[in-house]
């Protein structure tokens, strides 16, 4: 009787070994590596395509100031404009 019990006992922890990853929820599938796009290339020269972004925005904060500096307001915003001519001259001499 002691045999038999042990022997059930072993086929039914067997049923549920086996049943188990039959019974048990699929993980969900890993998801597909989406393809990056062709990154795009810097431009050459970004280090002066920067300066002249940040040269237009502080002429546009002079521009749009209430306060004239001394005066020099407006000869700041001369130079900037010089400045921002004579680099994108250097970018025209590069191609």
């Amino acid at each position: 009787m002691k045999n038999r019990l042990m022997y059930a006992f072993a086929i039914v922890a067997l049923v549920f070994a086996l049943a188990f990853p039959v019974v048990a929820p699929a993980a969900p599938p890993a998801p597909k590596p989406q393809p990056t796009p062709a990154a795009t290339p810097a431009p050459e020269h970004h280090h002066i395509h920067e300066a002249i972004d940040a040269l237009r925005a502080a002429r546009n904060d002079l521009n749009q100031a209430s306060h004239d500096f001394g005066g020099h307001r407006v000869e700041a915003i001369r130079s900037i404009d010089e400045s921002i001519h004579q680099l994108e001259v250097c970018l025209q001499y590069d191609k």
